[in-house]
């Protein structure tokens, strides 16, 4: 690979680093090209050489982070052994996540929030994380025994995104833990239906 791919990838790097901390700390509307480059330290006409526009490096940086949240709780839930328990630990991560420091919900409700009747990419994107995030539910609610998987992965869905927003607002400082007990009832009520795993 010849140094100036290397070096490419090193700026875009520390551009979707940048990016990313000042997307999902002060909002995308909020953020300018101008506060990207002050934060990454790259010169104005490199970063459009990387990113023509806002909108391109908005929509990178929200394809990632989907990459990179999803994995990242796939990794959370991987650590549990039982089908059930893996079920429990995708609210244990939510839990986990809803103390760091950096918290301010989703990035893709928050973008939606923003963007979204007005960015169509925007829309796709955000959409696509929930349907990925749904199939991936839908899965651990298959192994673990649930008679309809689907039908618990959009309810395992509709509270981890209840739990999220509720925790960015303050709404409720329980919410994860809230969420998984009632995670926790309906996977008994789905399990009843086939093979409950215990």
């Amino acid at each position: 690979m010849a140094r100036s791919d290397v070096d490419d990838q090193e700026v875009r790097e520390r551009l979707l680093r940048a990016a990313a901390e000042l997307f999902y700390s002060h909002g995308i509307a909020a953020v300018g090209m101008d506060d990207i480059r002050t934060a990454s330290g790259i010169p104005l006409k490199r970063l459009y050489r990387c990113f023509p526009s806002k909108d391109r490096l908005v929509e990178t940086y929200l394809s990632r982070r989907d990459e990179q949240w999803l994995a990242a709780l796939a990794q959370r839930v991987g650590r549990a052994r039982d089908p059930r328990q893996r079920v429990l630990a995708a609210f244990s991560f939510l839990a986990e996540w809803f103390a760091t420091p950096d918290f301010r919900g989703c990035a893709f409700i928050n973008a939606f929030g923003e963007l979204g009747g007005r960015a169509g990419p925007v829309t796709s994107i955000a959409q696509l994380h929930k349907k990925r995030l749904r199939r991936y539910l839908t899965g651990l609610a298959a192994d673990a025994g649930a008679a309809a998987p689907s039908v618990l992965g959009a309810q395992l869905l509709i509270l981890m995104d209840g739990a999220i927003v509720s925790a960015a607002t303050g709404a409720n400082a329980g919410a994860a833990a809230d969420a998984r007990a009632a995670a926790l009832a309906l996977l008994d009520v789905a399990c009843e239906a086939g093979t409950t795993v215990r």
